[in-house]
C-alpha cells in the first residue's frame, strides 16, 4: 500500500512590523486607514504578513483624537525600537513642526528610537513630521494640496510634489491627504508582496485596487452632476477588452459623445487622459498575470493588449522599472497556473 507522501508546509516568515505613531489631534479615519489595509493583508495560507502596532510619544494612555474622543494607545514609544516601518498619520496638533518645522523634544526622542534603515511612512500632513526630522531633505514629497504652499515655504530642501497621490522615494514614502493614504499603504502592500495580495485587501476593504501615485489628487470635479454624461461605462467596456486594440473613438461612442467631449469628460472624471488610464489598466493586468499564471510573454503581452513581448517590456519596464521576467521572478508567490494548449 502506497503511502503518500506529506510535503513540508513552508516555514511562515516572521511578520513586518508596522508601528503607528499616534500623536494627539491624530485623524481617527487616517490612524485606521494603515491598520485596516496592512492588518487586512495575508500570504496564501492564511497568515498576516504585518504585525501592526499603535504607539504613542508619551506611556501608554490615551491621545486625543480630531474628534469628541480620545483613543486608548496601549503602547509608548519603546515600540518603535524594532519597527520595520514606522507610519505618522495626519494630526492636527503638530505644534512647532507645523509652525517652525521642528520637532518637539518629545516627538524628537521618540523618533530617536527608530533603528537606521527603517521604512518612513507619512499620511497627509504626518509629513510635517518627517520634514522637521530632515528625512525629506533633498527628496521629493507629497502632502495635502491645501497644505502643499505652506510646507514648500517652511521646508525649502523639500521637493514638494503639489497634485500627486503620493510619492515613493524608497524608504521614505509620503502621501497626500485623507483617503490618499488608502492608495499609499495599498501600494506599499503591493510593493512588497505583488499586486494579488494588495487586489485581495481592496476588495476586502471594497476600494479601487490601484491608483498610480501621480495620479492628481486634486480633481475639481471628480463626480458627475445628476443626470450628467458620464464615462463609466465605456471604462467597465474597456476593461472587458484590454486585448484588443481600442480606439478613442471607440470609447467616446459606448458614452454618445464626441472624442473632444469625451476627453474633457474622462480627465475631469479620472484625472489622467484615456490613454494614460488604458495604459495603466493594461499594465496593471499584466502585473496580475505574470504574478498568477506562466503564460509565456508573448501570450501576456496578448491578453494585455500590448502586442509583443518588446512593447510589454517597455511598459512594465516604465512603470515598475524592472523587466518583466524580473518581475516574475520577484512578485510571483503562488505556484504557476499552467498556460492552456
Amino acid at each position: 500500500m502506497a503511502v503518500p507522501i506529506q510535503r513540508p508546509q513552508e516555514p511562515a516568515r516572521p511578520a513586518h512590523r508596522v508601528v503607528l505613531l499616534a500623536l494627539d489631534g491624530v485623524l481617527p479615519f487616517e490612524l485606521g486607514i494603515a491598520v485596516r489595509i496592512f492588518g487586512k493583508a495575508r500570504d496564501s495560507a492564511g497568515r498576516p504578513l504585518y504585525e501592526v502596532t499603535t504607539c504613542s510619544v508619551r506611556p501608554p494612555g490615551p491621545v486625543r483624537a480630531e474628534a469628541d474622543f480620545s483613543i486608548l494607545v496601549e503602547h509608548g514609544p519603546e515600540a518603535l525600537t524594532d519597527a520595520d516601518t514606522v507610519v505618522i498619520p495626519a494630526s492636527h496638533e503638530l505644534g512647532s513642526a507645523h509652525k517652525e518645522g521642528v520637532l518637539t523634544p518629545g516627538l524628537a526622542g521618540a523618533l530617536d528610537r527608530v533603528p537606521a534603515g527603517t521604512r518612513m511612512v507619512s499620511i497627509c500632513t504626518g509629513g510635517y513630521v518627517l520634514a522637521a526630522a530632515g528625512l525629506l531633505d533633498g527628496r521629493p514629497a507629497a502632502t495635502h494640496w491645501a497644505h502643499a504652499t505652506h510646507f514648500q515655504e517652511l521646508f525649502p530642501r523639500v521637493r514638494v510634489v503639489p497634485e500627486v497621490l503620493f510619492v515613493d522615494d524608497g524608504d521614505v514614502l509620503t502621501s497626500a491627504g485623507v483617503a490618499a493614504g488608502i492608495d499609499l499603504c495599498l501600494h506599499i502592500v503591493r510593493r512588497d508582496h505583488g499586486a494579488s495580495v494588495a487586489n485581495e485587501v481592496a476588495r476586502q476593504t471594497v476600494v479601487p485596487p490601484h491608483r498610480e501615485g501621480g495620479q492628481a489628487q486634486f480633481i475639481r470635479r471628480p463626480v458627475a452632476a445628476p443626470g450628467a454624461e458620464s464615462t463609466t461605462s465605456a471604462r467597465e467596456w474597456a476593461l472587458e477588452r484590454l486585448h484588443e486594440p481600442l480606439q478613442l473613438r471607440d470609447l467616446a461612442q459606448r458614452s454618445a459623445m464626441s472624442v473632444r467631449t469625451f476627453t474633457r469628460r474622462f480627465r475631469e472624471e479620472c484625472g489622467e487622459s484615456p490613454g494614460q488610464w488604458l495604459t495603466r489598466q493594461r499594465v496593471e493586468h499584466a502585473r496580475y498575470l505574470l504574478e498568477t499564471t506562466g503564460l509565456s510573454m508573448d501570450r501576456v503581452a496578448e491578453d494585455c493588449g500590448f502586442g509583443t513581448a518588446q512593447s510589454l517590456r517597455r511598459h512594465l519596464r516604465s512603470a515598475t522599472g524592472v523587466t518583466p521576467t524580473a518581475y516574475r521572478r520577484t512578485f510571483r508567490g503562488a505556484p504557476a497556473v499552467p498556460s492552456p494548449a
